[in-house]
């Protein structure tokens, strides 16, 4: 899957971003945020950041997160940055979640960027 190709329901999305936080908190996933992106982006609706405390956990937790959302999908998400597991990306349409080792997490800070108000004028100045 490659970000949003159709138009699942709110509801279906929902479910995808709620399996998807059971599982990080299964997996003990650190800080999980999640960002809304509907009405800010085109890629997709939701965004879930999570801290794991090792590569090892990181790689698992998007393994898990694989297998739960395959039923769900039809099929395996696309998941980039398994093999070294600092900062992994899964894919799942409608719902990217980002799985990050502390550091790695500290230094993008990506929920930092999309967490500004775009309506705040201080922020718009900035970027």
């Amino acid at each position: 899957m490659a970000g949003k190709t159709t138009t699942p329901s709110k509801e279906a999305t929902d479910s995808v971003r709620d399996l998807i936080l059971r599982s990080l908190d299964d997996d003990k996933a650190e800080d999980v945020t999640v960002i809304p992106l509907a009405g800010r982006s085109s890629i997709a609706d939701w965004m879930v950041v999570a801290t794991g405390r090792s590569t090892r956990q990181v790689a698992a937790m998007a393994d898990h997160l694989s297998e739960k959302l395959k039923p769900m999908l039809g099929g395996a998400p696309h998941i980039e940055g398994l093999t070294a597991a600092d900062w992994v990306l899964v894919d799942a349409g409608d719902v990217i979640v980002h799985l990050f080792r502390p550091e790695v997490r500290s230094f993008y800070a990506i929920e930092k960027m999309w967490s500004v108000d775009p309506t705040d004028d201080a922020a718009r100045r900035v970027s």
